[in-house]
């Protein structure tokens, strides 16, 4: 049973740092593509950052120089490290591991910012 479980969400005021992570099971982790997504009530889900299985990275322009998406195959674990948060990042971000046609979501973690 494929299961990712996101936790670091929380609170955190205007220009504060979180870091998120989501620890992944029942599949071969280092073989996926991993992505953070996120996404508030009434809009569609986005992309925030993705890495390769081969540790490629891209991240959504408003998000550049500030978040770092990285992983540790050995812990089967992704991480998204979010420095200088912004108020309008107040969403629910999500896990996502993908390979080929098998694409999978964690249950999401809340990440508010106040200003």
């Amino acid at each position: 049973q494929v299961q990712l479980v996101e936790s670091g969400g929380g609170w955190v005021q205007a220009g504060g740092s979180l870091r998120l992570s989501c620890a992944a099971s029942g599949t071969v982790f280092s073989i996926y593509n991993m992505g953070w997504y996120r996404q508030a009530p009434g809009k569609q889900r986005e992309l925030v950052a993705r890495i390769t299985s081969g540790g490629s990275t891209n991240y959504q322009d408003s998000v550049k120089g500030r978040f770092t998406i990285s992983r540790d195959n050995a812990k089967n674990t992704v991480y998204l490290q979010m420095d200088g948060l912004k108020p309008e990042e107040t969403d629910v971000y999500y896990c996502n591991e993908n390979y080929l046609l098998r694409n999978y979501w964690g249950q999401g973690t809340q990440v508010t910012v106040s200003s």
